[in-house]
């Protein structure tokens, strides 16, 4: 599983990002996208490997307050539903 997690982000782009986002509700501005895109390229692998260590409120000052509540609930929803295949 992680080789097929590896291959599609190595491939993500910044509008796969923002499309995601989108699709959730999450209308991200040039530099939350920027913020964002960055940090999920760089930081994957620590997420995935251990999701609870992730505390998005560190995070607070790159987001507004409703996104960083919707992103915040997304991750949740998420690490729910997919904490069984990694």
């Amino acid at each position: 599983m992680f080789n097929i997690i590896e291959r599609y982000m190595n491939k993500l782009s910044k509008t796969d990002v923002d499309n995601f986002a989108k699709k959730n509700n999450v209308f991200l501005n040039e530099e939350e996208l920027e913020f964002t895109y960055v940090f999920v390229k760089k930081n994957w692998q620590t997420v995935i490997a251990n999701p609870a260590s992730l505390n998005l409120d560190r995070y607070k000052d790159k987001f507004t307050e409703e996104n960083l509540v919707k992103i915040k609930k997304l991750f949740k929803e998420y690490s729910i539903r997919y904490k069984n295949y990694l």
